[in-house]
C-alpha cells in the first residue's frame, strides 16, 4: 500500500525554512505581551460541544465543528477547538475566587475548522489569543487596542500599512433601536448578521436581503456603513448624539490620540463582527495594502459570556485574536521577512574526521553544548573541504575542526565561515 506524503487537505507542512517565520511571528507576538504584564496559559485541544454552541454563532457552534465520536460511534459531544475565546472564559470562571483580578492571560496555539480550506484559510490555523478579564473599565478596552497596535508595530511595518477600525455593538445596537425602530432580538440579530457580510455584498444583493428580513427603507444602513468619524455620527444621526456608547467610544479615541495612534485608527460603520457574545467595544486590524485589502485579525468586549459557567457575579473580558496565516501575508505583502531570512545564526558544525575520533568528538560537542552553543555532531566520517561545504550550504556560522592533529596538541580549531578566520582552543 503506498500513501501520498502530502499533509491532510487544509493543513499544512512547516519545513525549517517556514517555521522560521513562524517562530518569529510567534517570539513577537509573545514578547509585546509579556511587556504588556500578561501571563501565557493553554487549554486542553478538545472541548464540550456545548460552550460553542451556547455562543460562538452559528457557523463555528454548528458546521464548523470537528466532533468526535467515541469507541461505539456514538458522539461523544466534544469536540476540536475551533477557537479560544469559550475555553479561556471557562478556566478562568474556574479561578475565578482564587485569582487576582483583572486577569491578564495569553495563549499562543493551534486550531481546527472544519471549512472549505481557501487561499490563506486552512482548516488547521495558529492565534494569538489575548484577553483582559474582571476589567470593566475604558482601561481594559484601551489596553487592549494598544497592545494590537503594539503588535503590529513590533515587526516595524512601513507607514499607512495597516489601519485599526473601531465600532460599538451597544452604538450599533442603539442604531437598529432608535433610528431603524427595531426592537425584537431576533430580528435585530438577523440584520447584525447581514451587515456583518456588508463590504462583501453587492448594493442589489444587500437590500434583497434587507427586503427579506423585513427592512424596506435600506437609506439609513448605507449612510451608517460608510460614516468613518464620530464627528459623521453625531451630524447624520442626531437621535444617537447622547448615546452612552457614543460618549465611550468617543472617549476611548482621544485616549488613543493622546497616546499617538492617531493615524492609525478610524470609526467603521460596517464593522459589526459576527459572533453573539460581543456587547461593547468590536474592532478589527486591516492592511491597507492595496493587494491585500482584508482584516489580519478582530476583537472586542464580551462581558456575557461568563454567565454559562454560573458564575454569578458575571466576568467582565475583552479581547482580540491574530492568527499566523493572515499575518505572514501582511509581512510578506509588506516586504518585511527577507531579514529574517537571510538572518544567519550562530550555528556550529563539528564534523567527524577520521572514524576513531567518534568518541572525542562527542566529548567536545557536549562540551560546547554546555556553553549553550548551537552544536551538530557528524556522525559519519567526511573529509574537512567536504565538512566545510556541507556546513556553507546549510548555512552553518562556524565549523569546529578535531582531526587527529589537533588531538595530539590537546586543542581544536573554530573556523568562522563568514570571516575565515580561525581560533584556536585549547581542549
Amino acid at each position: 500500500m503506498q500513501i501520498a506524503n502530502t499533509p491532510p487537505k487544509g493543513t499544512s507542512d512547516w519545513f525549517p525554512e517556514e517555521y522560521k517565520v513562524r517562530k518569529y511571528i510567534f517570539d513577537s507576538w509573545r514578547k509585546v505581551c509579556l511587556s504588556y504584564g500578561f501571563e501565557e496559559y493553554l487549554g486542553p485541544l478538545v472541548e464540550s460541544t456545548k460552550i460553542w454552541e451556547a455562543k460562538s454563532g452559528e457557523s463555528v457552534g454548528g458546521t464548523e465543528l470537528t466532533q468526535i465520536t467515541d469507541r461505539d460511534g456514538k458522539l461523544s459531544g466534544l469536540a476540536i477547538r475551533p477557537e479560544m475565546t469559550p475555553s479561556v472564559t471557562r478556566m478562568v470562571s474556574r479561578k475565578w475566587k482564587e485569582i487576582e483580578k483583572p486577569v491578564k492571560w495569553f495563549s499562543i496555539a493551534n486550531y481546527y475548522r472544519n471549512e472549505k480550506p481557501q487561499k490563506w484559510r486552512n482548516r488547521e490555523f495558529w492565534q494569538l489569543n489575548a484577553d483582559i478579564f474582571g476589567e470593566n473599565s475604558l482601561n481594559a478596552d484601551l489596553e487592549i487596542l494598544t497592545l494590537s497596535l503594539d503588535l503590529m508595530r513590533a515587526f516595524s511595518p512601513p507607514a499607512k500599512s495597516y489601519k485599526l477600525k473601531l465600532n460599538h455593538r451597544k452604538l450599533i445596537d442603539a442604531f437598529l433601536s432608535e433610528v431603524l425602530g427595531i426592537k425584537k432580538d431576533e430580528k435585530k440579530r438577523a440584520l447584525m448578521r447581514l451587515m456583518d457580510k456588508y463590504e462583501k455584498l453587492s448594493k442589489d444583493v444587500f437590500e434583497k436581503e434587507l427586503w427579506k428580513i423585513g427592512i424596506n427603507t435600506p437609506e439609513p444602513i448605507h449612510a451608517f456603513m460608510s460614516l468613518k468619524t464620530i464627528d459623521e455620527i453625531q451630524k447624520e444621526f442626531l437621535s444617537l448624539a447622547g448615546d452612552e456608547s457614543l460618549n465611550e467610544f468617543a472617549e476611548i479615541s482621544r485616549m488613543l490620540v493622546e497616546l499617538w495612534y492617531a493615524n492609525e485608527i478610524e470609526f467603521s460603520g460596517s464593522l459589526i463582527r459576527g459572533f453573539d457574545y460581543y456587547d461593547g467595544i468590536i474592532f478589527e486590524m486591516f492592511d491597507t495594502n492595496p493587494e491585500n485589502p482584508r482584516a489580519l485579525f478582530g476583537g472586542g468586549r464580551y462581558n456575557g459570556l461568563a454567565g454559562i459557567f454560573w458564575v454569578k457575579e458575571g466576568i467582565s473580558a475583552v479581547g482580540f485574536a491574530p492568527g499566523d496565516e493572515t499575518m505572514k501575508l501582511f509581512l510578506e505583502g509588506h516586504w518585511l521577512l527577507w531579514d529574517i531570512m537571510a538572518e544567519q545564526e550562530e550555528k556550529y558544525y563539528l564534523p567527524l574526521l577520521e572514524a576513531d575520533l567518534f568518541s572525542n568528538t562527542q566529548v567536545l560537542a557536549q562540551k560546547l553544548r554546555s556553553e549553550w552553543k548551537n552544536v551538530l555532531l557528524g556522525l559519519s566520517v567526511k573529509k574537512l573541504n567536504k565538512a566545510i561545504a556541507f556546513a556553507e550550504k546549510k548555512w552553518f556560522s562556524h565549523v569546529v575542526v578535531l582531526g587527529n592533529q589537533e588531538k595530539e596538541k590537546g586543542e581544536y580549531k573554530i573556523k568562522n565561515l563568514q570571516t575565515g578566520k580561525e581560533k584556536i582552543w585549547q581542549n
